[in-house]
């Protein structure tokens, strides 16, 4: 009997274990998950919490329900990835052998990397939104917030979700506005980027957004700490950004176990072919989703693409065959704008986001780079597609490489 273990058992993890399980004779081989959490997180949905667009149900469901049968799944905590001696420690003293491998573990917020951050205006004036309670703590504070200079921040890349942020601040101002109140809170957007995002063409279109909100952006900052209590952000170079509401992405972390196993960088993301998604350090070791060091977003999407190439690699590698299956870091992303409007991009490893139209040239009907309500809607429609499709490794009508088909560049 074989044995193929996968570590994680949130969107990437659930999503392997589906397909795999479909294709792998049960008589051959056993399938093992081992996840630490029974809760399965909808996490974009986190950032709609704090303005009561969504509920706490709405973003939860038990992680077992995304499980296919025939695999065993293990709830534990794991000790150590022992990848010379091709096993694994769990928490506890119990071992498991594997012949492959695949890391899912995911990333984490780690606000103890930051001096002041985690001090005592934590959940007091100083919020997450990128765990459920963090958004669900800045939900009540928001609720009664009498106005003044709200911060949104981010701590460093990479993070998950790379335009969270900025739809945070789009729709805090159209929060704000709602209430009658926008006269009343100064909104500021501070990123260690040199821009609103990280590529040009993206980063001109969202830009001219926060102008006509009347959003502020602060670039290059490198938070180096925060002063609880003069209540500011402080950079490597000493400058400083005063607050009075923080919402702020801390640092992006892989989980400790990669750290503990020796298999990670400075970061604890794992080394990984970004093509083959093999690890780079071992064959029979294979890596997916925010647990990869790849050059691409941390984001369902990523996973979701990078799984239909990880599927082709693993059942060539135990035929015997060569890596054929090349992934290309396609990535796309709704983004909310606030007033029930948003924008889409679509990119890669190679491409910046284009304007353009998604998923059907020329049709759509969703469009890229382009600020209306159907983008809005996809948004939002984007929860039952998630719930639906990704963890249960369901085949999406798109392509998992990106195409250049009804793309254009901006002169």
């Amino acid at each position: 009997m074989n044995n193929l273990l996968i570590l994680g058992g949130g969107t990437a993890g659930a999503m392997m274990a589906n397909k795999l399980r479909k294709a792998l004779d049960r008589k051959d081989w056993k399938i093992t998950i081992v996840d630490k959490d029974k809760t399965h997180y909808y996490q974009p949905g986190f950032l709609f919490i704090p303005f009561g667009i969504y509920k706490e149900q709405d973003v939860i469901k038990p992680k077992a329900k995304f499980f296919p049968t025939g695999v065993e799944v293990i709830f534990a905590n794991t000790e150590k990835i022992n990848a010379d001696g091709n096993s694994v420690t769990l928490e506890g003293g119990r071992i498991l052998s594997y012949d492959y491998l695949i890391i899912a573990t995911g990333t984490e917020i780690r606000p103890d990397q930051t001096p002041g951050m985690k001090d005592k205006l934590w959940y007091k004036n100083i919020f997450d939104f990128y765990t459920l309670e963090g958004a669900l703590a800045l939900e009540q504070v928001l609720k009664t917030w009498q106005g003044g200079k709200l911060v949104v921040a981010i701590t460093d890349l990479p993070i998950k979700c790379p335009v969270a942020p900025l739809e945070f601040v789009f729709l805090a101002e159209a929060f704000f506005t709602k209430k009658s109140m926008r006269n009343k809170v100064d909104i500021t957007f501070v990123t260690p980027l040199s821009g609103a995002f990280t590529k040009p063409i993206a980063t001109q279109m969202l830009s001219k957004l926060l102008t006509t909100k009347n959003i502020k952006v602060v670039t290059d900052f490198y938070i180096e700490r925060i002063d609880n209590e003069k209540k500011k952000l402080i950079s490597y170079d000493e400058k400083e950004i005063a607050f009075d509401l923080l919402a702020i992405v801390p640092l992006n972390m892989g989980d400790k176990v990669i750290a503990r196993s020796g298999l990670g960088d400075d970061m604890n993301y794992v080394p990984t072919d970004k093509y083959t998604l093999q690890s780079k350090a071992h064959n029979n070791i294979f890596v997916i989703g925010d647990a990869t060091d790849l050059p691409t977003s941390k984001a369902g999407s990523v996973a979701h693409f990078a799984g239909d190439i990880l599927f082709e690699n693993i059942l060539n590698t135990i035929k015997g065959n060569s890596l054929i299956a090349s992934f290309d870091g396609h990535a796309n992303c709704f983004i909310e704008t606030g007033y029930g409007k948003g924008t889409l991009i679509d990119f890669n490893y190679d491409t910046e986001p284009l304007p353009g139209a998604y998923p059907v040239p020329i049709i759509g009907p969703f469009m890229l780079l382009k600020n209306n309500r159907l983008n809005h809607y996809g948004k939002l429609i984007f929860k039952w597609i998630y719930w639906y499709f990704l963890p249960t490794g369901r085949k999406l009508p798109v392509k998992s490489e990106m195409t250049m088909s009804g793309k254009r560049k901006p002169k």
